[in-house]
């Protein structure tokens, strides 16, 4: 599958009946993968799907997570990611870029780059990272305008419905915009920074589409694991910087070693080696399809 330009991907109706298929059977652990080589590692590890983080999308552009990314830039590594990984790919689309209009070509163009899911928030631009102060949030009815626009335009596309109100109105309003953004279509709700495992369970026992918990690292909501979340009946649990957070780390302590020391060996038992990375990718596919196409080419010259 890492030979991607040599096989033929999954459609976008294929890729999407796999995520719901995956959502409906429960206790899926969704890391996030910033761009096609962590998304190939995260298959290679045995994910069956993965998410696009606006925050380490950004944060690999050098940026900070306030809104700054344009639609085509989110887009095209979407496109990147379906196309390295072959797998159910769910998009972080923040506030959608605009309004209802806006909504509806971000969810096009995320259905032609083959994404099988788009995440939508609740908070007004610029938005803020969902464990940071600083929020605010539209009406609840903005909100719902751009869940029923993406249902109607883009059918195939499962709308994740995030709502940011935990921080300003309270766990009674996380669960009255559950349910007005449940009614409008959502098929998945995401209660962002809740504080309590006990939190989490009333919103489970008020909200009856499948639920996602996000256990990002060093925010409001405390250290819980998957199965905590998974045992309350939980579908999904969302780890979506995880990774970028730990590539940076090493990558840091790398550079360090390498300004101080001139040398990278001392490092190479921590490193993937060249073989590991072809593998990875399918450098010998690629190779083995160039022979067959240059020795084809060459039996069919005409003999002089």
């Amino acid at each position: 599958m890492a030979a991607w330009l040599l096989h033929s991907l999954p459609s976008q109706e294929e890729l999407v009946q796999r995520f719901r298929t995956r959502v409906a059977q429960g206790r899926l652990i969704l890391p996030g993968a910033h761009d096609p080589l962590a998304g190939l590692l995260a298959r290679q590890a045995g994910f069956e799907a993965l998410y696009l983080s606006g925050a380490a999308f950004s944060a690999s552009m050098g940026l900070p997570d306030l809104g700054l990314l344009t639609l085509e830039e989110v887009t095209e590594r979407a496109r990147a990611l379906v196309r390295a990984t072959g797998l159910p790919l769910v998009v972080d689309g923040d506030t959608g870029f605009g309004e209802a209009l806006n909504v509806v070509r971000l969810g096009r163009q995320l259905v032609e780059a083959g994404v099988a899911a788009v995440q939508l928030e609740d908070q007004e631009m610029p938005k803020r990272c969902g464990h940071l102060a600083g929020k605010r949030l539209v009406p609840a009815q903005v909100m719902v305008e751009k869940i029923r626009a993406l249902k109607r335009t883009v059918p195939s596309l499962v709308v994740i419905a995030r709502t940011d109100a935990h921080a300003l109105e309270g766990l009674r309003g996380v669960l009255e915009r559950a349910r007005q953004y449940v009614e409008a279509g959502a098929d998945i709700l995401f209660p962002e920074a809740l504080t309590t495992l006990e939190e989490f369970a009333e919103v489970r026992q008020e909200v009856k589409v499948p639920l996602l918990a996000n256990l990002t690292e060093f925010g409001k909501t405390p250290s819980l694991t998957a199965e905590q979340l998974f045992a309350l009946g939980y579908e999904i649990a969302l780890f979506p910087v995880s990774a970028l957070r730990v590539a940076a780390k090493a990558m840091a302590q790398f550079y360090r070693h390498l300004r101080a020391t001139g040398s990278a060996q001392a490092y190479l038992p921590h490193m993937q080696t060249r073989a590991e990375l072809y593998e990875l990718i399918g450098y010998a596919a690629y190779e083995t399809f160039d022979a067959e196409v240059a020795s084809r080419t060459a039996s069919a010259q005409p003999n002089s």
